[in-house]
């Protein structure tokens, strides 16, 4: 959060409003969780997931289980490693455990799209590690 923000106001239930010393207002949309049972990710069991980990890795598997700390257990799952001179890696990893605590971010993938894309032609600079 920028230094000039006042600090958030509720506005309803999952909304927060702020504003800063240049007059604008910011409204931040909480996301809405059970944390004894996690984040949302009782909908993707058995589905095909991305993970962003803290260190900047991208692994794709089947998510089969996770627990209340959002460690993860994924089956059939591999890392893609990016290169700008060269297309995408793909690293076999098999079963796979994450810890909670090293996951940026989770994301439901597109098999369809996904499977449609060229890796081998695809060039990106690899993602820096997440610092707080």
């Amino acid at each position: 959060m920028p230094k000039d923000l006042q600090q958030p106001l509720p506005l309803q239930e999952n909304l927060l409003a702020t504003s800063s010393s240049r007059g604008l207002a910011i409204i931040y949309q909480l996301p809405t969780c059970n944390m004894s049972t996690g984040p949302g990710l009782e909908s993707l069991v058995d589905q095909t997931i991305s993970v962003i980990t803290n260190d900047g890795r991208n692994i794709v598997g089947v998510l089969k289980g996770f627990d209340q700390a959002t460690n993860i257990i994924l089956d059939e799952s591999h890392e893609r490693v990016y290169s700008t001179k060269e297309g995408v890696q793909q690293l076999v990893l098999g079963l796979y455990i994450i810890r909670g605590d090293n996951i940026s971010i989770v994301g439901e993938l597109d098999e369809e799209l996904d499977s449609s894309l060229d890796l081998s032609k695809l060039r990106a600079h690899p993602l820096k590690p997440v610092t707080h």
